[in-house]
């Protein structure tokens, strides 16, 4: 179910980004039986794996020996379906209220809002701003992108990718079969990669140009070429009909900052063993939640989204118990 602009929801739990755990978290507020709602400024569900990297293998989620991204989202919009959360996307999150009666109102700049008992910021680590190639402003849109939203719009084209993360390496890899030629320029000599990953990008077809960058990017409508200079100031030039700027993101915790949330490294939310903020009724799960001793993945995630939930609808109705028992105790089994 979707919320309609500038209108005002009421649930008894908003959550805050729709990313894997936000959807995970939708499920289990159903499986508590809360009324729910998601709130996301990006226009489709999955958060960053969708946005990021919805064609790259996951390796580390439970139950799965290799999931794609966008599987992965599509199995969780699937079981979250199963409360019938209220979807606000293309929503970004601004102004936090609270009310009398204890109530918390959370408002959108389009003015749409949702009235509700508890909130669980599940955002990844607040909004992400693309770091852009410096030779390739001009052309975003016309051949330079900051993601790979599906392989298959690259094949057969010359790809450059640049930059030396993990997102890098697995686009560079995972464009190899399908691109007329891939070339990989990174500005060090080392890699921020994974060392298997890294590895893989050697003995691949993949033409890796270390100590270099993208110093022009040339073309008519699109892009056609780009230049790659040398740390020894040689020049050389490739085609490419595609640039992918991988070159990292800088994280901003946006309008959240202003909420009167306590903050650590101007990015995360501290929480306690409840996974509760310093403002009452408000809870963090996720990349955005901080502890000692945090582990930032995916499935660290779900069941920090478990326990929020949990202590959330012990605040919404104290008669609950923390523990509702095990799903397969409580729900039908499929034969």
């Amino acid at each position: 179910m979707n919320g309609v602009a500038g209108s005002l929801t009421e649930c008894d739990l908003l959550i805050i980004g729709a990313g894997p755990v936000g959807l995970y978290a939708a499920y289990y507020a159903g499986f508590r039986g809360l009324r729910v709602a998601l709130m996301d400024s990006l226009p489709e569900a999955g958060g960053q794996v969708s946005a990021m990297y919805p064609e790259k293998p996951i390796y580390d989620v439970a139950g799965f020996p290799a999931v794609r991204g966008r599987d992965l989202v599509g199995r969780l919009v699937e079981q979250a379906g199963r409360s019938d959360p209220v979807y606000l996307l293309g929503e970004r999150a601004c102004h936090l209220a609270r009310h009398g009666d204890g109530t918390i109102e959370v408002r959108a700049d389009s003015g749409t809002g949702v009235r509700c008992r508890a909130v669980i910021i599940s955002g990844g680590i607040g909004t992400f701003t693309p770091r852009p190639l410096p030779a390739g402003r001009d052309w975003v849109g016309r051949g330079v992108s900051y993601f790979v939203p599906e392989l298959a719009a690259h094949a057969g084209q010359d790809v450059i990718v640049v930059g030396g993360g993990d997102s890098a390496c697995d686009w560079a890899l995972s464009l190899e079969p399908i691109a007329c030629s891939v070339t990989l320029v990174h500005r060090r000599g080392s890699f921020r990669a994974h060392e298997r990953t890294v590895a893989d990008l050697h003995a691949s077809t993949v033409e890796v140009i270390t100590g270099a960058e993208v110093s022009a990017v040339s073309g008519g409508d699109r892009v056609s070429s780009v230049e790659i200079t040398t740390a020894d100031g040689a020049s050389h030039t490739r085609a490419a009909q595609a640039v992918i700027a991988a070159l990292g993101f800088t994280a901003n915790l946006g309008p959240i900052r202003d909420w009167g949330i306590d903050i650590t490294a101007n990015r995360y939310l501290p929480v306690d063993t409840t996974m509760a903020t310093s403002m009452p009724g408000v809870f963090a799960a996720g990349d955005i939640a901080d502890y000692h001793g945090k582990v930032r993945l995916i499935a660290v995630g779900f069941g920090e989204a478990a326990t929020a939930v949990n202590n959330a609808t012990v605040l919404i109705n104290p008669g609950e118990q923390l523990f509702p028992g095990h799903s397969s105790d409580t729900l039908p089994v499929a034969v």
